[in-house]
């Protein structure tokens, strides 16, 4: 039996073209077989296919298709981020350079925990995370696997500069990340502040923070995952200056609106923070994982700091190697910075902002369709490119019934959320090739599905043909 082909080193290249199109090949036929947004017949028969696909899951002998047919079921039982009527989530389709960057990492396989694993990879973090800090108001940056990550460390950050009885105060909107990570880290019991119009009230923050003596960390949040609102940041910053507490802001959403001037100005105050989570994973157009934490003051990072001899001994360090082990809560990380390097030097401040525009533009065409139908009742204009959603005196079983059923018959993939008690359907819009079509299209699927008639459908065809303007087979 041949040794397996390595994918980088003199015989990497030829190993890995073929491999390449039977990836994509696999691909195509499982985005076929799939036929819409997202596998139809709900979890059973999703795992199923798999089962079958899969077999032996480790077969006495090799099967040399097993690429093809595991990639190709992957895909058939995806919900398709790219797909204009998969818009549930913060799950964006990544762009294909940033794809294509991230397969170098794979090749390559640099673990940034110490130099002489990552020397280029290394480098470059410390150059573009310094940027992007800078493009938020901070100092400096490091990576993370996203905006839970982030803000466990800024949390963690809190506790190590101001004490273990440090209390996090938070609006009723945050992120859930945030209260556990307080659990996480053993401290006190949050201060959860009222928002009752979805975003933190300075009024109800003021009370709080003279209420609850001791030391804070206030975090505030600049895109809400519910409803993609943002909260007062220059108030909050102002209050949070008056009691001398630390504020972090949670941008892993809105983050992305500083690439656009038309848009940015939505984020006035976030120079301000202490710490900021940001995710280009969201408004980045990133493969996941691609979150980042960045901070005011430097030597805040000096928390993180860990002696190991065998990754930065002292002699190195004098000698000039540098010191990656306090960069991150991780050891072994890929250098996921290369794929965010690559997306900004490729687009550029325009071409980012245009994709942040044109999916808040898209947001509001979608919130003016739904606010002109009768059918239909809209939460708020859109803030971001979130739209809440739902149908006219409908219960809330109803809504909740009618986006099962969309998911089950694999037509269109919606969120939901209770802004106010009520539950409302979630369209997160992120992709940028949305027409006004498939927004019409997705509107005329949920308005079926609110009334349904009893003549069936091929799973995945009504949504195919309602996106390109056909009848249903």
């Amino acid at each position: 039996m041949s040794t397996p082909a390595l994918a980088s080193g003199p015989e990497g290249r030829g190993a890995l073209r073929p491999l390449l199109d039977t990836v994509l090949d696999a691909l195509e036929d499982g985005a076929r077989a799939r036929g819409g947004p997202l596998p139809a017949g709900g979890p059973d028969a999703v795992t199923a296919r798999v089962h079958d696909a899969v077999g032996d899951v480790l077969p006495q002998d090799g099967e040399p298709d097993a690429l093809r047919t595991l990639v190709r079921a992957l895909a058939e039982g995806a919900a398709d981020p790219a797909h204009p009527l998969c818009a549930a989530h913060l799950h964006c389709p990544p762009l294909a350079v940033a794809t294509a960057a991230d397969l170098a990492v794979s090749v390559l396989n640099p673990s940034l925990d110490s130099w002489d694993q990552a020397p280029a990879a290394s480098a470059l973090e410390a150059l573009v995370t310094r940027a992007l800090a800078r493009e938020a108001g901070a100092s400096d940056a490091v990576v993370t696997t996203g905006g839970t990550e982030a803000n466990q460390i800024a949390l963690l950050l809190a506790r190590e500069l101001h004490g273990s009885d440090v209390r996090l105060v938070c609006g009723a909107n945050a992120h859930h990340s945030l209260p556990r990570a307080a659990w996480l880290l053993g401290l006190p019991d949050p201060v959860i502040v009222p928002a009752p119009t979805g975003t933190l009230d300075p009024a109800a923050l003021d009370k709080a923070l003279t209420a609850h003596p001791g030391p804070h960390l206030v975090a505030a949040t600049a895109g809400t995952t519910d409803a993609g609102l943002i909260d007062p940041l220059p108030e909050i910053a102002a209050l949070c200056r008056a009691h001398r507490v630390r504020l972090h802001i949670d941008a892993a959403y809105g983050g992305g609106l500083l690439f656009s001037d038309r848009h940015r100005e939505k984020l006035a105050g976030l120079e301000r923070a202490h710490s900021i989570a940001l995710d280009l994973h969201k408004l980045g157009w990133q493969p996941v994982a691609a979150g980042l934490l960045a901070v005011r003051h430097p030597r805040d990072l000096a928390a993180l700091d860990q002696h190991t001899d065998y990754l930065n001994a002292d002699d190195d360090l004098a000698a000039g190697l540098p010191d990656l082990l306090g960069r991150s809560l991780r050891t072994t990380r890929r250098p996921d910075i290369l794929k965010i390097a690559v997306t900004l030097k490729t687009l550029g401040r325009s071409g980012l902002g245009a994709l942040v525009d044109q999916v808040c533009g898209r947001a509001r065409e979608f919130a003016a369709l739904v606010q002109d139908h009768p059918g239909f009742d809209l939460y708020a204009r859109p803030t971001i490119s979130t739209v809440l959603f739902r149908p006219a005196h409908a219960g809330d079983d109803t809504v909740a019934a009618v986006r099962r059923s969309l998911l089950h018959h694999g037509h269109a993939v919606l969120g939901r959320a209770r802004p106010d008690g009520r539950l409302w359907l979630k369209a997160t819009l992120l992709n940028a090739d949305t027409r006004p079509t498939d927004l019409a299209a997705l509107l005329a699927l949920v308005e079926k599905a609110t009334h349904p008639t009893t003549e069936p459908t091929e799973p995945g065809a009504e949504a195919e043909a309602l996106v390109e303007g056909t009848t249903p087979r």
